[in-house]
């Protein structure tokens, strides 16, 4: 078994090259509206609160977190929205505080974890690790919105691995949740990487293949990005559909952002 504490590292310094963006923003700056609909820089980053305190929960009281799903599927259309919309009614100070006490004690608690074991969440059962990669997908994910939002333009560094990553896993998750069957045979996947590396997935010889920079497959699967704004090139029939509907997220199929220049 791997150790996964390079994950958890990698999760804190994601979270505080994070902190470090917002920290210093003024009240004003944190009502300034995202490229996520209805979402202020407030709303993102008590979502990221909220999921780590569910992540912990899952990971500490599993009783507590499957009442937590039942909220969900109660309402699923609003129950992200609203967990973040009582997040971003609090303070700027207040926020924070959350915030960074909620994702230390997740943290802790990862750390802590048996070999070995696994956790409830939205989707399958996670190890630490891959709850952990998760939570440092969306971290990376929604801190793209706010730089984006600042016109911040961040330094992508190999911590993109752990969202590629996923973004490859979830393959046949993105085929289901479009009600689509998921295809037979692997793919390759080859991403030049921010340092220059090949990151590669799957069989050399596969005749479906997707190339490109991570960052711009980063971008896709979170779907922080229209696929058209992107040096991603597909080879074949079902690499180029999955383009189209790629996801690293649990949960529905999002609406995706537009081209750059089309109107929402």
């Amino acid at each position: 078994m791997s150790d996964p504490t390079p994950v958890f590292d990698d999760l804190r310094e994601e979270s505080e090259e994070l902190d470090s963006l917002v920290a210093g923003l003024s009240s004003g700056q944190w009502s300034l509206a995202t490229p996520a609909p209805r979402w202020s820089i407030a709303h993102q980053i008590a979502h990221l609160a909220w999921t780590d305190r569910s992540a912990l929960l899952a990971v500490t009281d599993e009783n507590g977190f499957r009442a937590l799903v039942e909220k969900a599927l109660a309402a699923p259309e609003s129950f992200v929205d609203e967990g973040a919309e009582e997040g971003a009614r609090l303070s700027p100070a207040e926020l924070l505080v959350r915030w960074r006490a909620g994702r230390t004690a997740l943290d802790e608690a990862l750390r802590a974890a048996p070999p070995g074991a696994r956790f409830p969440w939205y989707g399958p059962p996670m190890s630490a690790a891959s709850m952990a990669t998760g939570r440092l997908m969306e971290t990376w994910a929604h801190g793209q919105d706010i730089a984006d939002t600042l016109n911040v333009v961040r330094t992508h560094g190999d911590r993109l691995r752990h969202v590629v990553r996923i973004g490859v896993r979830a393959r046949d998750f993105a085929f289901l949740v479009h009600r689509l069957t998921a295809p037979a045979e692997a793919f390759r996947v080859e991403l030049a990487g921010p340092s220059g590396d090949v990151w590669a997935y799957g069989p050399e010889d596969a005749a479906q293949r997707v190339t490109g920079p991570a960052l711009d497959f980063c971008l896709l699967v979170t779907q922080r990005a229209h696929r058209a704004d992107l040096a991603l090139r597909a080879t074949g029939d079902d690499a180029d559909r999955w383009l189209d509907i790629a996801q690293a997220f649990a949960g529905p199929p999002g609406a995706g952002r537009p081209p750059k220049g089309a109107e929402r």
